[in-house]
């Protein structure tokens, strides 16, 4: 295992998901494999997979309990389940391997925790990995250090890079993420508010070589806030493939993908941004807000080095979960419980209902089904279409704070304190 020398460089690190663009022809999404935070693409969904109506813990083909709560969301490569989970004792952070079939620990890897504030919803485990058919990828940050390893997927340590502090309000919550051929890090730092003899953080965008670890290139932002978004792929047609994200300080902005250079950025948030931009045809919508509402979710249009807002919306937006976009529709779930449907293009609301409870994992769609899943642990199951159809609505028996997967034909949803998994091959 290869040390990398620390980069002298505070910082906040969020991982980037790539969001393959809806502009040109969309690859088809590998329904075998989740390799990132919200599955292939970065947004979600899988047109041709199916869940079913309603389910109940006799349903589950396994569950791993892990004697801990944690965020973080796992993935799926090469037939085993990636996640990082808190010892029950809180004195570690652990990197675990489990086999997707049978649902067997395959190996973990332990490393001490030196205990920092957090949010009342955040954990030591918040964090999403990243993987690829030979890798996988984990970072986690405390107030001293922000650590992105690579491993084998048989948990051999490959390369570490230290780049260190981190000065935050609520504690780490980046997830690492490969576009194209690069591993992205989207480094968010808290500017102000900070407690008496805590300088101010410095943010920037940060691309490494998966395979190494070395940098490739890495770019200054604007920093004010700790934004938690995982940012996206868009390759318009005829223009530079480029990385999209979201912050406070920049607004929604794109970096030229091969040099990390500033293409565009439309500053049109003022608050935090915690949800995951995605890319709409030729928009890239994200959204910002509180704990206590004011919630905006923008969509702009990029042309060239500039960008103009094509529209906002208000009632609905979500701060946390992020948004799905599904053929022509874009699906939302507010932290408040608000669902909605909209026209992604334009933005008007086909449908909103209030299905109740407070949320903070991400919607999902499987083929014409949305699935919304509380924070207390009620899933709800919609018909992913223009016209409202509520499904069924049942308990799931624990508190949901991570974003659910589905990956060959399996459900994983991690509910309390285990990891539970559903097969769905036949849906319902």
């Amino acid at each position: 295992m290869r040390l990398l020398p620390q980069i002298r460089f505070c910082g906040v690190l969020i991982l980037l998901l790539a969001c393959v663009p809806l502009l040109a022809a969309e690859p088809a999404a590998d329904s075998t494999q989740w390799p990132r935070f919200r599955g292939p693409g970065g947004n979600g969904y899988l047109p041709q997979a199916s869940i079913p109506d309603q389910w109940d813990a006799d349903d589950y083909d396994w569950q791993f309990d892990f004697g801990s709560r944690d965020v973080g969301s796992p993935i799926v490569q090469g037939g085993k389940v990636f996640l990082l989970a808190t010892s029950p004792d809180s004195k570690n952070r652990k990197v675990v391997a489990i086999d997707l079939a049978s649902g067997q620990s395959l190996w973990e890897r332990s490393y001490p925790i030196a205990p920092y504030h957090t949010h009342s919803r955040n954990t030591y485990a918040s964090s999403t990995p990243a993987a690829n058919d030979t890798h996988l990828f984990v970072a986690w940050g405390e107030p001293t250090q922000t650590i992105l390893k690579c491993f084998t997927h048989d948990g051999e340590e490959v390369w570490t890079r230290n780049f260190g502090s981190w000065v935050s309000q609520h504690g780490f919550g980046t997830s690492p993420a490969l576009i194209g051929d690069l591993l992205v890090f989207f480094d968010s730092q808290q500017g102000g508010q900070l407690p008496a003899g805590v300088p101010p953080g410095q943010s920037r965008m940060i691309a490494v070589q998966p395979a190494t670890g070395e940098t490739v290139w890495e770019t200054p932002l604007t920093t004010t806030r700790v934004c938690y978004g995982v940012p996206a792929l868009y390759a318009p047609a005829g223009g530079k493939k480029q990385i999209v994200a979201a912050n406070t300080g920049d607004g929604l902005f794109g970096l030229d993908y091969a040099t990390g250079k500033k293409l565009w950025n439309e500053k049109v948030f003022s608050a935090r941004c915690v949800s995951s931009p995605v890319v709409a045809g030729d928009l890239i919508v994200g959204t910002a807000g509180s704990g206590g509402g004011g919630n905006h979710l923008v969509a702009v249009r990029p042309t060239g080095d500039s960008a103009a807002e094509v529209y906002r919306i208000t009632r609905g937006a979500p701060y946390v979960p992020s948004p799905v976009v599904a053929q022509s529709s874009m699906f939302l779930i507010d932290d408040k419980g608000f669902a909605s449907c909209i026209d992604a293009a334009t933005g008007d609301v086909h449908w909103m209902k209030r299905v109740g409870g407070n949320y903070g994992a991400s919607p999902l769609v499987a083929g014409d089904k949305l699935l919304v899943i509380s924070l207390n642990g009620e899933a709800t199951v919609l018909a992913a279409k223009t016209e409202y159809a509520e499904i069924a609505k049942f308990d799931l028996g624990g508190p949901v704070g991570a974003t659910p997967l589905l990956s060959d034909g399996r459900l994983l949803l991690r509910i309390g304190n285990r990891l539970c998994c559903l097969n769905v091959q036949s849906g319902s």
